[in-house]
């Protein structure tokens, strides 16, 4: 049932990597007691259990309180299989010990996994704040943006000291918890993890993704910037959030020698099962065909922050985003 859920609803690669070894490995332990007489030894009419059940067995909301179930019937069946196995199979009773701590690091996963996956899925805009692009104070503009329907804001600063830069994080996780608003900061873990942020993005000259959790902890985002198709199935497997997909455009907010475009977007969500932000240049002007390759999130910044009017500017972005009503 769990491997079912993190394919089907998740879409989680990784995840269903790691499950499916688990139930390669469980099932490869070994049989105790032959399957002859596993059938044999069966009396479902004659068992007294069958007609025991308790009201709490069928309160199930969604179906993340039915994986949630059955990855706590996982542990307690390893648990009973260890303990049976111990007079019959010493052996097999240590990989079924094996296996049922493994269980505890594969719940962990799933629900920190899940919850970063949950509270970035309703992303639709989300604002770079960068103070130099700012026609106002920073954080003003970053409350505006906000204010105009931003669901995520990414503090950028690349040449600020540490001690600035995390005091100007703080300010923003605070600006964005009071609002409800997903926190991201860029390029640095530590100060993502110091300040509180809801999460951290990373290049391709960052630590990977994987590096990047261990310092955030796994219950935080982590996004990672791909800029071709090849890229983007590379950082699909490194199992991140989200992946970001650009530039779209060419953009004077942050040179680049390689302009991805729509049709790169078009084809990385075609092959790639991760979340998809479309970064880059992206303009009032050209969002419809961003929109049109397939961009369910976008990512602005010099177009909504550098405008006269932060929040107008956002809240034109917002209502042209699909699944925004």
């Amino acid at each position: 049932m769990v491997e079912e859920f993190v394919r089907f609803r998740g879409n989680d690669p990784h995840m269903v990597a790691e499950l499916k070894r688990f139930r390669h490995e469980l099932t490869g332990t070994g049989r105790l007691i032959a399957a002859s007489d596993l059938l044999a030894a069966r009396d479902t009419r004659g068992d007294v259990g069958t007609n025991i059940s308790t009201e709490q067995e069928m309160n199930r909301t969604d179906p993340w309180d039915v994986v949630t179930a059955a990855l706590k019937r996982l542990q307690e069946a390893l648990r009973v299989l260890e303990e049976y196995a111990k007079p019959l199979n010493r052996e097999a009773a240590v990989r079924f010990e094996r296996l049922r701590y493994d269980s505890y690091g594969l719940e962990q996963d799933i629900v920190t996994r899940w919850d970063a996956r949950m509270r970035f899925a309703h992303v639709r805009l989300y604002v770079i704040i960068t103070a130099s692009l700012c026609n106002g104070d920073w954080l003003d503009t970053a409350r505006a943006a906000i204010n105009g329907g931003a669901d995520c804001l990414q503090l950028r600063e690349k040449d600020i000291p540490d001690g600035e830069l995390l005091r100007r994080a703080e300010a923003m996780v605070n600006l964005c918890r009071e609002q409800s608003t997903v926190s991201i900061i860029n390029d640095r873990p530590d100060i993502a993890a110091i300040s509180g942020a809801d999460g951290v993005h990373v290049g391709q000259d960052e630590l990977p993704p994987a590096a990047t959790q261990l310092v955030v902890g796994a219950h935080r985002i982590v996004g990672f910037s791909t800029h071709t198709v090849e890229q983007a199935k590379i950082g699909g497997q490194l199992n991140p959030t989200y992946l970001a997909i650009g530039p779209m455009y060419a953009s004077d907010t942050k040179m680049q020698s390689h302009i991805a475009g729509p049709d790169t977007l078009r084809q990385v969500a075609r092959e790639v099962n991760h979340p998809l932000v479309a970064i880059g240049g992206i303009t009032l002007g050209n969002l419809g065909e961003v929109v049109d390759a397939g961009a369910r999130s976008v990512c602005v910044c010099g177009a909504i922050i550098s405008s006269d009017n932060v929040t107008s500017a956002a809240q034109a972005f917002k209502k042209r985003l699909p699944g925004v009503e």
